[in-house]
This record gives structure tokens, C-alpha cells and sequence, in this order.
């Protein structure tokens, strides 16, 4: 038999997910939930730490197959839409060369989110941004740097 408490924790949550629903798209909720690619790389060709204007810091780590990406990861200490974009990027960029993940823009990765509220925009900002810097750290060796 659920308590008092049960019953309370369970009508927030449904609250809490109701009003998600209404602000964030279902892409964004998924990948909020259930990231991909979601850690930290002890071996990579490629690394870079930025922090946004709202003081969330992003990682991203690059694996190289010469100037493809073959493995993409990143970490956050960020919202929701802030993992849903990291993780979204990920999979975005994976399997390509260099210059064309280097090109992707934020509103690229917006729409490929069905969008994100006005107030968490710069959430892609900060993934395209990283990404970026993680880009023009790559190596044109073959060694892993420590990451």
C-alpha cells in the first residue's frame, strides 16, 4: 500500500513531466532522459571544456579515423536541454569528416531537436561551440592524447 509520501512523489513527478511537455519537444525529453554518449574519455585524439554565458560547462572527446570522427562523447554539468544537445551532437556527428561536423550551426541542431524553448537556446550554442574547439585541438598525428 503506497504512503502519504508515495502518492505526493508521484503527483509531482507526474506534474514535472506534464509541464516538460509543454515547454521541451519529445526529441528533446528523450535524449534528456536517456542520453547517448554520455561520458568521459580516458583515450582521445581530441578534447575540449567550454563554459556558456549561463555557466554550464561542456566536454567534448573525439575519436579519429584520420579526419572522420568515428566516436564522439561529451559531459556536462548542465540542464536537461543541455545533455539532450550534447548527446543529440553526438550522434550527429559521428562518421563524419572533420569540416563538415565543424559546420554544423546550432540551428541546425535545434531543428534536428524540434526546437528548444527561447530561454534555453544558447544550450546548442554551447555544444556547437564545443564541438568546435574540440575540432581545432585535433591532432594530425595518429597518438592519443590523455583526456
Amino acid at each position: 500500500m503506497a504512503s502519504d509520501l508515495d502518492r505526493f512523489v508521484d503527483w509531482i513527478e507526474q506534474k514535472m513531466d506534464e509541464e516538460a511537455r509543454e515547454v521541451f519537444s519529445d526529441k528533446v525529453i528523450a535524449e534528456c532522459f536517456d542520453p547517448r554518449n554520455m561520458e568521459r574519455l580516458t583515450s582521445c585524439d581530441a578534447k575540449a571544456v567550454f563554459q556558456g554565458p549561463c555557466g554550464d560547462t561542456m566536454a567534448f572527446y573525439l575519436l579519429l579515423d584520420g579526419e572522420t570522427i568515428s566516436h564522439a562523447s561529451f559531459m556536462t554539468d548542465g540542464c536537461g536541454a543541455t545533455v539532450a544537445c550534447g548527446s543529440m551532437l553526438t550522434k550527429m556527428v559521428k562518421g563524419l569528416p572533420l569540416k563538415d561536423a565543424a559546420a554544423i550551426e546550432a540551428d541546425r541542431l535545434r531543428d534536428v531537436l524540434d526546437g528548444l524553448p527561447a530561454d534555453h537556446d544558447h544550450c546548442a550554442d554551447l555544444a556547437v561551440l564545443t564541438l568546435r574547439k574540440a575540432i581545432e585541438n585535433a591532432p594530425g598525428s595518429e597518438e592519443r592524447a590523455s583526456c
